[in-house]
């Protein structure tokens, strides 16, 4: 029934608001559960692997970090339509969060930079799955 609601351009504000209400409740929660996760693993890690294990708590920050600036931009976009400011702030997050990995690689070892990237996407791949339960209509 609320896919011929939504077919048929019937998705009234009541509908907006609760889905922008689902919306922030996860992404608040995909934000802890990625800081605890990267957090808990470093910590297991942290004697053996110290650089890594920074780098993965780093990228677990920058990540969340990321996701929240790619929301507001989102949000700004769909407000304003202004295409430009949106283009702008992204190619200034991919130059700030593309440094970083590489100053530990540099740092090193090398691999540390992937160590980065699996903390940086966490929050993103929890999104994905959360938003496709919080938003399934049955």
């Amino acid at each position: 029934m609320e896919e011929d609601k939504r077919e048929k351009g019937a998705y009234s504000e009541a509908d907006a608001a609760v889905d922008m209400a689902a919306y922030l409740a996860l992404r608040r929660a995909v934000s802890v559960r990625s800081l605890a996760v990267v957090v808990v693993v470093a910590l297991l890690v942290v004697y053996w692997l110290p650089i890594p294990s920074l780098a993965l708590v780093t990228g677990g920050v920058c990540g969340v970090i990321n996701a929240y600036l790619t929301g507001s931009s989102g949000e700004l976009l769909l407000k304003n339509r202004t295409v430009g400011l949106f283009v702008l702030s992204s190619f200034l997050r991919i130059g700030v969060f593309g440094i970083v990995p590489v100053a530990f690689a540099v740092r090193g070892p090398w691999w540390s930079m992937g160590w980065y990237f699996a903390g940086f996407f966490l929050p993103l791949a929890l999104f994905g799955v959360g938003a496709t339960r919080a938003f399934q209509r049955k």
